[in-house]
């Protein structure tokens, strides 16, 4: 691999990058705050969730393994299945849109409300757009010369591991209903999608492990390559599970009677 960015400007990317987590962070220890001034405990799992993953997604972006993640193809797969796969499923469970809604004043979070019925947010959400944003974006990386340009830009740089958060982050949360979404997707599609969205990773692994990015060696491909479709496949199991076990429940006959979350809101 070509010589990576600076020290200085390595430097200066992470701390751009750790920002928006540790942030996130914060204003969701606000939220519970005063969801409980409101008399309305949080949930303390839900709370540990988000907090694990903006943690592993600080890991990614700042520090050792970001450090390593600029000279070696296998601790930067592992950033990427921290940053891309697992912090946002993390945070996804961690329900940030219904603490918001639930520690706002009503007005503001009937604004809220809107704002989630609107015809952007249902683009966003919807799982095959999330879907070619967040594997398309993969492949676009991988196979052009985009990996190796990120070493050298720290705007690429920045850009490329924020577009990989957020692209995992809504590819999640089109998948697993944990918020309130207007715009639901039927179980079928999303299935359907997700079935796809899995077989794109695990191909584009394989063909990396064939055809590595440029100025990355034959074994440091091999092992990414391998780390991305084997770890890739850990976490998706999870993803598996979660959609399955919504399914059952929502198959329930009780389950069609439980209002939802953004109606009872505006009632």
């Amino acid at each position: 691999m070509d010589k990576p960015m600076h020290d200085s400007l390595s430097i200066v990317a992470q701390l751009l990058l750790l920002l928006p987590f540790v942030l996130a962070c914060f204003m969701y220890m606000i939220g519970v705050i005063y969801s409980a001034r409101r008399q309305r405990r949080w949930s303390i799992l839900r709370t540990c969730s988000w907090s694990a993953g903006c943690m592993l997604a600080g890991i990614a972006v700042a520090g050792p393994l970001a450090v390593l993640a600029q000279h070696s193809f296998f601790f930067h797969m592992l950033g990427h299945l921290l940053v891309g796969m697992l912090a946002p499923l993390l945070m996804v469970l961690g329900a940030p849109l219904t603490l918001l809604l639930r520690a706002l004043p009503v007005y503001y979070a009937r604004r809220v409300s809107w704002l989630l019925r609107s015809r952007p947010f249902s683009l966003f959400t919807d799982p095959a757009f999330a879907t070619v944003l967040n594997i398309g974006g993969l492949w676009i990386l991988y196979t052009t010369g985009f990996y190796e340009a990120m070493h050298q830009s720290l705007l690429l740089h920045i850009f490329i591991h924020l577009h990989v958060f957020i692209a995992g982050y809504l590819f999640t949360a089109s998948m697993v209903y944990i918020d309130p979404t207007p715009h639901r997707a039927g179980y079928r599609y999303r299935a359907s999608i997700l079935l796809a969205a899995l077989a794109g990773h695990a191909i584009l692994a394989k063909y990396l492990y064939a055809n590595p990015p440029a100025q990355v060696s034959t074994s440091e491909a091999e092992a990414g390559s391998m780390l991305m479709y084997y770890g890739g496949d850990f976490i998706d199991a999870v993803l598996i599970f979660l959609v399955c076990l919504h399914w059952f429940k929502a198959a329930r006959p009780h389950s069609q009677q439980a209002g939802h979350p953004i109606t009872q809101l505006d009632q």
